[in-house]
């Protein structure tokens, strides 16, 4: 169970932070027009976007140094669970914009976040 969770967490990882440094170093017209199912940018200011690129690479972070470090790992199912919470939000804003298959691997992302959150509490 242990070798699962450091497999899921380490490829969560990776995604939030890849995902969270393109939302806080390019402009929202270049996500959008670069990522696909990425339109939603364009309903959120500038600040907000950078915002969301910063939790997400703080989660990432999260996830992973404070069990690999064995400090504060109890930091690393509450990151899950703030992941987990910003992928809710991810899934109910899909589902306004009438986006249901890209909302389905938002609630694959948030089960997986959920998985490392329980698995680590």
């Amino acid at each position: 169970m242990d070798t699962a969770l450091w497999i899921v967490a380490g490829l969560l990882a990776v995604m939030y932070l890849v995902s969270g440094v393109g939302k806080l170093f390019l402009p929202r017209e270049k996500i959008a027009g670069v990522a696909s199912g990425a339109g939603w940018v364009l309903d959120f200011g500038p600040g907000t976007v950078k915002a969301i690129g910063a939790v997400e690479i703080l989660g990432a972070a999260g996830l992973i140094l404070p069990a690999l470090l064995d400090i504060a790992p109890v930091l690393v199912p509450l990151a899950a669970l703030g992941l987990a919470l910003v992928m809710a939000g991810a899934v109910v804003l899909r589902i306004r914009r009438r986006e249901p298959k890209i909302a389905l691997l938002d609630l694959a992302y948030l089960a997986l976040c959920a998985f490392v959150a329980l698995g680590r509490a």
